[in-house]
Parts: structure tokens; C-alpha cells; sequence
């Protein structure tokens, strides 16, 4: 048998260095994988509906429990949402968005009061007439898993958001009325109402963010968030009571929880093009909280909160772009 010459021996050597090499260039950032996404989306047909209630029978015990309670609701609304992510290594990255309504003028405020056993002595009904609602969102994620023959991957991250909403209702109408409790009159306004401006700041949120590549083009993921702490801060100006005072007439403090969830598609147009959709939820609602009152002529009252909750979802449409 012949001996191997020296540049066989080379070759050998080649061979066994290469795959480790290969393997260590593995670990780093592939050099298909982007480094940049950037979206435009646009959470459709959003349906909203804030909800808050208060019980001042401790003040006055011919009150009820709960004494008044103010809903939102059939608020729906287009949003349009500007998303950027910045990978930072192979497993770390940087996500934001912004999301902003572009049209904020449907809907219907009920505002009901009771007494002690929860009678109702007064229910109106006002017309939501503006304004707007608009969020941040920023968060640190990691690839904390990659599914086999590049399939996908699972990533959690951690950050913070905050949400503003505010409605403007205009006029009234008087569904319940007892005019041994309250003046009935008038039955009616098209007077500029109630404004209310809902303010939540989560300092906490975590989640996971995970996309399963089902064909060379199409997959599914999901986003789920949960805060174990939001913060809240709610204010109503009654413009149509003197004896209130206007900036603002209540205002009220809560601390509570939130969750949110979006299934998504997402179908790969080009390398660096594709078209995502999915249904999106928001929720966040009190576990503790004191309402205030600032009446004209005299010191503030507080109560306890008795509950505020705001709740919107509905489908988004997108496009992602990658470099």
C-alpha cells in the first residue's frame, strides 16, 4: 500500500478544521438573517369600550354600591401602527411601536346612577363625538428558542407601554329618570357633555413573541403580553354641571393588571417583503383604586373605585420589511 504524500495529509487536516469553523460561524448571526424590520400596520374595525364605576355610599348611605357608572362602549375606531425591531446579536433585539387612531367618532356613553339597593334613579345616553387614542410600546427581547430545520423560532421579551384614550360625548338623553330624586329637565341637549381621558402606564409587561414556518412562504405565530402591575390614571370633565369643577370634575387613581394576545399570519412575499395579518386583544382593568370628587366652592371628596376597564380588539393588516 501506498503512503499518503504530505498535501493529503494537508487536505485531511482541511477537513477536520473546516466543520469547526463552520460550527462556530453557527453560533454567530447568520448573514440571511436581517437586522433591521420595519412595519406599517393597521388595526382595523377596532372595537373599544371603557368602563368605570365608583362607591360613595360611605359618604352618603342612601347611596348605592356601586353609585354611578359611566361605559364607553361601541367605540370603533381605525388605528394605524409604525413598528421597529433592531437585532442587536443573534439572540438579542430591541422592538418599539406607535400606534395613533385616525378617526375616533362613533359610539355611545351610558351613564347610569343608583341609590341604596341599587336603584336606578337616572340613566342618559350621549352620542361619542371624538377624540382620539394613540400608544407606545418598548421592549427587549431574546431568542430563547429555535425550532429544528428552521422552522422558527420562540422569543420572550420585556418592556414597557402606555395608553392614552380619550372620549368626547356630546348631548344627552334621558332613558330613566325619578323626579323625586333629580330635576327631569330637560329631557334632552346637544350641549358638548362629558370629556374623559384614560391614561394607563404599564411599567411591566412581559411575553412571548413565536412565528412556525408551515410552508417556504406561509406561517403562524403569536404575541401575548401580561403586566403584573399597570398603573391608571382617569379624569371626567361634566361640562354640563356648575357645580363641578371643569379640569377635571372626577379624577380617579387605580392600580390593576393587563394582558394582551395576537394570533398572526404572515405570507413572505419577497426575501425582504411580506404581508402579515392577525386579530389583536388589549385588556386592562383595577384591582384597587380612589375616585375623587372636585366640587366648586368647597374640598375635594374621595371614595373607593370601585372598578375601570378598558377593553379593545379587532383585526390588523401589515407589511414588514426586512434588511
Amino acid at each position: 500500500m501506498s503512503r499518503c504524500p504530505r498535501w493529503c495529509f494537508a487536505i485531511l487536516g482541511a477537513l477536520l478544521v473546516v466543520p469547526h469553523f463552520s460550527a462556530q460561524a453557527g453560533e454567530g448571526e447568520p448573514e440571511s438573517r436581517p437586522r433591521v424590520e420595519l412595519s406599517i400596520r393597521s388595526w382595523m374595525f377596532t372595537s373599544g369600550e371603557m368602563q368605570w364605576s365608583h362607591n360613595a355610599s360611605r359618604l352618603d348611605p342612601t347611596l348605592g354600591n356601586p353609585t354611578s357608572k359611566l361605559t364607553f362602549k361601541d367605540n370603533n375606531t381605525h388605528i394605524v401602527e409604525l413598528e421597529g425591531k433592531v437585532h442587536l446579536t443573534r439572540r438579542w433585539y430591541l422592538q418599539g411601536d406607535f400606534g395613533i387612531s385616525v378617526d375616533f367618532d362613533r359610539g355611545t356613553l351610558i351613564d347610569d346612577d343608583y341609590l341604596a339597593g341599587q336603584r336606578l334613579f337616572s340613566r342618559t345616553s350621549s352620542s361619542i363625538t371624538g377624540t382620539g387614542t394613540w400608544y407606545v410600546n418598548g421592549n427587549v427581547g431574546y431568542r430563547a428558542l429555535e425550532f429544528p430545520n428552521a422552522r422558527g423560532y420562540l422569543n420572550m421579551f420585556g418592556g414597557f407601554r402606555y395608553w392614552r384614550t380619550t372620549y368626547e360625548a356630546t348631548g344627552f338623553d334621558r332613558l330613566v329618570c325619578d323626579s323625586t330624586v333629580i330635576s327631569c329637565t330637560p329631557q334632552s341637549s346637544t350641549a358638548l357633555a362629558i370629556t374623559n381621558t384614560t391614561h394607563w402606564i404599564t411599567p411591566i409587561q412581559i411575553g412571548i413573541d413565536t412565528d412556525y414556518r408551515l410552508t417556504k412562504r406561509f406561517s403562524v405565530g403569536l404575541k401575548a403580553s401580561f403586566s403584573p402591575v399597570s398603573v391608571v390614571y382617569n379624569t371626567d370633565v361634566h361640562h354640563l354641571r356648575s357645580d363641578l369643577q371643569q379640569n377635571p370634575s372626577f379624577s380617579m387613581w387605580g392600580v390593576g393588571v393587563g394582558a394582551s394576545a395576537e394570533p398572526t399570519v404572515k405570507f413572505m412575499l419577497t426575501q425582504r417583503f411580506a404581508l402579515t395579518g392577525g386579530y389583536r386583544v388589549w385588556w386592562n382593568r383595577i384591582y384597587t383604586g380612589t375616585w375623587e370628587s372636585h366640587p366648586v366652592g368647597s374640598a375635594s371628596l374621595t371614595a373607593p373605585l370601585s372598578s375601570l376597564q378598558t377593553i379593545r380588539h379587532g383585526p390588523t393588516v401589515g407589511l414588514t420589511a426586512f434588511f
